[in-house]
């Protein structure tokens, strides 16, 4: 769960941990006159890119990424198309300016860049409720479903926190995570805090898609990656692996020593991913050149405009607050626009996105006042190459001198595996040593739902559980007392996330929770009733007449529908019967009264026990 986090975060949010204050010459004279002879010879001669192949076989030695490919744009032309290390590590197949990678969050920017088209053409306006334009949009609070608008979808406003996990756990089809997000808890109120929120991207997708009459995929393509010429940009793993040119993914583990090994294409999504909106595009830099030098003539590219000026500014332009100080003085405090970061490079105005899903790291950045434009894509899991690479290539065509940017990075990396390391060698994390379950392990075993969430299966598997959430099957250890968690791995993105079972007053196991949202209560699944319940062919062996006891009047128990169990008194209205587990029933709506039914030797079923919050008697079958 540290590594899957982390890698979520950097994916959001790529200068979190890197961003600065920017440096000025001030009012130090000696300073601006450094300055000035630094523009008079940057004027005599341009900078360059020279040496900056072997910048790039450093980096790769130090970073251990496999493979790198990297376009720059500078006054309206692409300079520099080239791949470095390799894109298949095991064939040795090198990383070419045609290598397709997943670039991730980049895509937010196509996203904006299709609703802004849709602004143009009045079909959609940025300050109307999204209800307008999805009715079936609802949010956990009435005020906020009824106040959004979208504008806020696309600025990370909404007051709701990732709930990533709703998501990247499983195969929910995009209009099934739309309907869960009115059981998503939000944390603040809208417009108050700036929350990267992929959900919400995903939202804006949908709506776009809609209003072109045709999916947000085949939007894009029709409107964006046709008319830029961006003819070898995919939306599938599927497409992109039957491309001649595509890189594999790798990750390197979350401990110091770790190497960097393959990981699988993600299953999840083989044709097309219902988050795509917010992260499915896959693109190589020769086509993501064009789309920088797009976005960097405010909608045009060779003279043609696709999105109208005013509507490109916007999307450059601060629109929420990015609260926390930058780590270094090259860089300032940030905002956010629509689809991109806003900040400064070192006095210059910066616009960028990172990108980041599993086996790939990505980074699009772009000086509007100095017209040059990068892009850098990786297929490294979790990596701070592609700031390292774009920062560097600023620092050259900016004729600065160069910010030891990889060393930096690092060491920050480093620093961080070895203080996690320490504390796990001075057993400073939480356990209570000595401890057991508290019921038998089959009796954990089952099915919990969140109406948000989804279904989370608990499995025995030995002496451990088998724990599926959705999609996703981990192992599961017993930590202490009723908590159990996967097991820590330096490969494992679910690593060391926690479940808590809970039982109710009768001693059975009720429900199950995780932290699976950090800042919400944790999410709570609540114990499903056995399948068996619902069938009708394993519920009529309880039909027929039942004495109470002291009453000449016997209670019957019919089915109603396809598999409801009713009980029904005379003079009384029908009871329906709600499965929890085994043969017990409750009765709706009466808390703390259930119905158990009792079977003899043979199977066959004598009698039920009827019991109101503690009090039980045995009603005999007629």
């Amino acid at each position: 769960m540290r590594h899957i986090l982390t890698r979520l975060l950097i994916a959001a949010f790529p200068v979190l941990s890197f961003f600065s204050l920017p440096s000025f010459a001030g009012n130090d004279p000696a300073a601006r006159a450094k300055s000035s002879q630094k523009k008079a010879v940057t004027t005599a001669t341009k900078p360059g890119l020279e040496g900056f192949d072997d910048f790039m076989a450093q980096v790769l030695k130090d970073w251990k990424v496999p493979g790198v490919a990297v376009g720059v744009v500078q006054d309206g032309k692409v300079i520099l198309l080239k791949g470095y290390g390799y894109r298949d590590v095991e064939k040795k197949l090198p990383a070419t300016p045609n290598t397709l990678f997943a670039i991730g969050s980049i895509t937010k920017s196509f996203t904006v860049t299709m609703l802004g088209m849709e602004m143009d053409e009045g079909k959609v306006d940025w300050d109307k409720p999204v209800r307008n334009y999805v009715p079936d949009f609802r949010m956990y609070d009435p005020v906020l479903t009824e106040q959004m608008v979208v504008r806020d979808l696309i600025t990370h406003r909404s007051g709701l926190p990732r709930h990533d996990m709703v998501w990247y756990s499983s195969d929910f089809p995009r209009e099934d995570l739309l309907r869960r997000l009115q059981f998503l808890e939000p944390n603040k109120p809208l417009r108050a805090t700036f929350q990267y929120n992929n959900l919400m991207f995903m939202t804006a997708g949908y709506m776009a898609g809609k209003l072109n009459g045709k999916s947000w995929e085949d939007s894009v393509r029709e409107r964006i990656l046709l008319p830029l010429g961006m003819t070898g940009t995919t939306f599938s793993e599927k497409d992109t692996q039957n491309a001649p040119d595509f890189a594999q993914p790798y990750q390197k583990g979350n401990d110091v020593k770790s190497e960097v090994k393959r990981m699988p294409f993600d299953e999840q999504c083989p044709d097309t991913c219902a988050l795509g909106p917010a992260g499915e595009i896959n693109s190589s830099v020769a086509d993501m050149s064009r789309y920088v030098l797009f976005h960097l003539n405010k909608g045009k590219l060779e003279g043609k405009a696709l999105l109208s000026e005013n509507n490109s500014i916007q999307m450059q332009t601060p629109q929420m607050v990015i609260q926390g100080a930058p780590d270094f003085k090259e860089q300032s405090e940030t905002s956010y626009g629509m689809g991109f970061f806003i900040s400064s490079y070192r006095g210059h105005k910066q616009v960028e996105h990172g990108g980041n899903i599993d086996g790939f790291s990505a980074e699009m950045i772009f000086l509007p006042g100095d017209g040059i434009g990068i892009v850098v894509l990786t297929n490294l899991d979790g990596t701070a190459v592609p700031y390292v690479v774009a920062n560097n290539v600023l620092d050259r065509l900016l004729g600065l001198d160069q910010v030891p940017w990889s060393q930096r990075y690092l060491e920050q990396e480093v620093k961080a595996k070895e203080s996690e390391e320490e504390a796990k060698n001075k057993n400073y994390t939480p356990h209570r040593a000595g401890t057991h379950p508290s019921h038998e392990l089959k009796e954990y075993a089952g099915d919990y739902g969140n109406s948000g969430y989804g279904i989370v299966s608990i499995a025995e598997d030995g002496d451990h559980f088998k724990m599926t959430l959705n999609r996703v099957t981990k192992p599961l250890e017993h930590l202490h007392y009723d908590v159990f968690q996967v097991p820590d791995s330096p490969f494992e993105q679910f690593a060391k996330l926690r479940v808590m079972f809970s039982s109710d007053a009768y001693g059975d196991i009720s429900s199950l929770s995780m932290p699976l949202e950090t800042r919400v209560k944790d999410i709570v699944f609540t114990r499903l009733p056995d399948k068996q319940l619902t069938e009708r062919i394993f519920i009529e062996a309880f039909t027929g007449q039942y004495e109470f006891p002291g009453s000449p009047t016997p209670f019957t128990i019919s089915i109603r529908g396809d598999h409801t169990l009713i009980l029904a008194s005379p003079g009384s209205p029908d009871v329906e019967l709600v499965p929890k587990r085994g043969t017990t029933f409750n009765l709706k709506d009466q808390s703390g009264v259930s119905l158990e039914f009792k079977r003899d030797a043979n199977g066959k079923v004598i009698e039920a026990a009827l019991s109101d919050n503690g009090t039980t008697v045995v009603l005999k079958r007629k």
